[in-house]
């Protein structure tokens, strides 16, 4: 009897071990599909850049910059797993946005009014964002997103790669309008960019701020904040992070010719990945969890717009 016990362990432990094994298996290969999908997409924008005449080491501008934003992003990815650290991914991230749109506009020998715009404004954005998210990463000790993926080199990989995904398709308008022949003259079009930009970059800032001096006076576990830009939206920083890359790319239109206009999918793709990607719904879910037994949460959650700020707030 003991021994027919004993064998039943061990086969339903076999069993177990399989059965986990076949998952892991299975997510690495989902992690594989995704870094290879992530690299076709980057592939893909590059056709948009082929009628670039500017060279850098013999190739096209545009498609060396995009092999310096994967490089980079394996340059750093390395060490991060070696040691299971996150710390340094979104400071990567804003830092990749910083050296290939300098690449581009040190590469311009005449450069425009437009492509000083262009280039001050992305410096100024991936500056602040980086500093910020690296200082909020380093003071909460960790960020909830890497928490198993940085134990998987594929799975951590992954992201690394969708953060080039990220770079090349976000910054692509403005990288190609930079490399772009273009009159030094600024438009009404770009000065409508220009208003949509500061509108964007302000509202994403103050909301920031905000939610950081909230949640240094506060526990974040038990309260929720709704003050401030927060009273208007659940999520204002996204919505000002929208304006300002929508106002980049109407800048940019201006410059743009034939295959160069499919660059125009820079603030859809900011749209859909903060929208329905790795942004607000993982960020609702969280909240739900945290907060969704507050009948307070709830006043809230049904009289604030998800995105778009609302011109008045109510009183919770």
């Amino acid at each position: 009897m003991y021994t027919l016990i004993l064998l039943s362990h061990n086969w339903f432990k076999k069993k177990i071990l399989m059965y986990v094994y076949t998952l892991n298996v299975n997510k690495k290969v989902k992690n594989i599909i995704a870094i290879t999908a992530f690299l076709v997409c980057i592939g893909l924008i590059n056709i948009a850049g082929q009628n670039i005449d500017i060279q850098i080491i013999g190739m096209n501008a545009f498609t060396f910059i995009l092999i310096v934003a994967v490089i980079l992003q394996i340059i750093f990815f390395i060490p991060s797993f070696i040691f299971k650290t996150e710390k340094y991914y979104d400071l990567v991230g804003s830092l990749t946005y910083i050296v290939t749109v300098s690449i581009a506009y040190f590469s311009v020998e005449n450069k425009t009014m437009i492509d000083s715009i262009i280039y001050f404004y992305v410096m100024v954005w991936a500056s602040r964002l980086g500093i910020y998210l690296f200082r909020r990463v380093r003071n909460d000790g960790k960020d909830v997103r890497f928490e198993q993926p940085k134990r998987h080199f594929f799975w951590f990989l992954q992201y690394w790669m969708g953060q080039a995904l990220w770079v090349s398709l976000t910054a692509c308008a403005a990288i190609i309008a930079i490399l772009s022949p273009e009159d030094d003259t600024l438009p009404l079009l770009a000065m409508v960019g220009m208003a949509l930009w500061l509108s964007g970059f302000t509202i994403e800032s103050i909301s920031d701020y905000q939610k950081q001096a909230f949640r240094k006076e506060n526990n974040s576990s038990e309260n929720f904040i709704h003050t401030g830009l927060w009273a208007r939206s659940r999520h204002p920083n996204y919505f000002g992070e929208i304006t300002l890359w929508t106002g980049i790319t109407v800048i940019a239109l201006n410059t743009l010719t034939g295959i160069e206009y499919v660059t125009l999918i820079s603030p859809v793709f900011v749209y859909i990945l903060l929208t329905r990607m790795s942004g607000i719904n993982m960020l609702e879910r969280i909240a739900d969890e945290r907060y969704g037994h507050l009948e307070e949460y709830q006043q809230y959650k049904k009289n604030t717009p998800v995105l778009v700020p609302k011109l008045s707030k109510d009183k919770i």
